[in-house]
């Protein structure tokens, strides 16, 4: 089961984001992101790919996520 998306979104002033299009989008994100890892988790599990190799290997790519500040030009 796909846990809820946070109650706060931590903002980079250390408050949380309080404006509701900007939560509303993250909520949205959020969604869409865990179906879409849910659904690659399942398809790799069932195609025999060893279940706590797929995790670790969902975990390495939020791992390698560049944040937009430090995207390379």
């Amino acid at each position: 089961m796909i846990p809820p998306p946070p109650v706060h979104w931590p903002g980079l002033d250390g408050n949380a984001v309080g404006c509701r299009e900007k939560l509303k989008m993250l909520a949205e994100n959020y969604a869409e992101v865990a179906q879409v890892l849910q659904d690659a988790f399942e398809d790799a599990v069932l195609m025999g790919v060893e279940e706590q190799a797929m995790r670790a290997i969902l975990a390495d790519v939020v791992t390698g996520l560049v944040s937009p500040g430090r995207a390379p030009r």
